[in-house]
């Protein structure tokens, strides 16, 4: 296999997420499933981690982030869950250079990042999988979801969840997640599209998919209204000249663009009380 490829692969694609009912799939299977050895497998994923450390250090330069940190709301030996899509489940996520945030500037609270994104998952599919929530039994949830519902289908460009339903599964999400747990709820709005880019990738024309701004932008207005706080992703991520913010699909985020996510999330969150 190609090794860009692969190297895309892996970082979006996590299958003992996605397959939660085989019991936890362990590196030797979950290496085999991308034909390499464990000892392969596992030096990708540091080379992930080493991106994202990069990543946060690079940030905690700036004094200002660096202070935002230390007064970000969660407390020593608290359980922080995301939940999502691609977006989160990315190796190189805004939740990942969290982490790295963490654990570099707050080594001693000792915080529990749990992150359980799955690519490819819809608002529909995240209310299926919410039981499981009451097991984890998280202190905040970060919810990062809508952006595959709004996926525009063949020549009708009908979306693969309607906004409306859209709109109803994320309160449902909220309402039940808050019913199972004792969590302070975390919205995070859909990143933009590089529409540019997602209509010439390839893999996207064959499969007859066009995504859009404008959609993400519904759903972001949607959350723009419920009583917790939001993450205001879509403004940050607006492709701008000379900014290389997605990659070739114009969906998915560079890390650049996972940065900025990152800086809009810990100032937001920073100002909660």
């Amino acid at each position: 296999m190609n090794p860009e490829l692969l190297a895309k692969l892996i970082r979006f694609q996590q299958p003992e997420k996605a397959l939660p009912y085989l019991n936890g799939l362990d590196d030797a299977r979950v290496a085999g499933l991308f034909d390499l050895d464990p000892g392969e497998y596992r030096d990708l994923r540091a080379g992930f981690a080493d991106q994202t450390r990069r990543a946060a250090e690079e940030l905690l330069e700036d004094a200002e982030l660096a202070a935002q940190v230390d007064r970000l709301p969660f407390t020593a030996g608290q359980h922080v869950l995301a939940l999502g899509e691609s977006s989160t489940a990315d190796r190189l996520s805004w939740f990942e250079i969290l982490r790295q945030l963490l654990a570099i500037r707050r080594p001693g609270d000792a915080i529990k990042l749990t992150n359980a994104a799955v690519t490819g998952c819809t608002t529909t599919q995240a209310l299926t999988a919410l039981p499981g929530l009451g097991f984890q039994r998280p202190d905040w949830v970060l919810c990062q979801l809508g952006a595959n519902d709004a996926q525009r289908l063949g020549s009708t460009r009908t979306r693969l969840v309607s906004a409306t339903e859209t709109a109803r599964n994320l309160l449902l999400l909220r309402d039940r997640g808050l019913e199972i747990t004792s969590a302070q709820w975390v919205w995070l709005t859909p990143t933009a599209v590089d529409e540019g880019r997602a209509a010439t990738f390839t893999h996207f024309q064959r499969a007859g998919i066009t995504w859009a701004t404008a959609d993400m932008a519904d759903t972001a207005k949607v959350l723009s209204v419920q009583p917790e706080p939001v993450v205001d992703a879509l403004s940050v991520t607006e492709p701008l000249p000379g900014a290389e913010l997605h990659l070739d699909d114009g969906v998915h985020l560079t890390i650049d663009g996972q940065m900025a996510v990152t800086v809009e999330l810990v100032a937001s969150l920073s100002r909660i009380s």
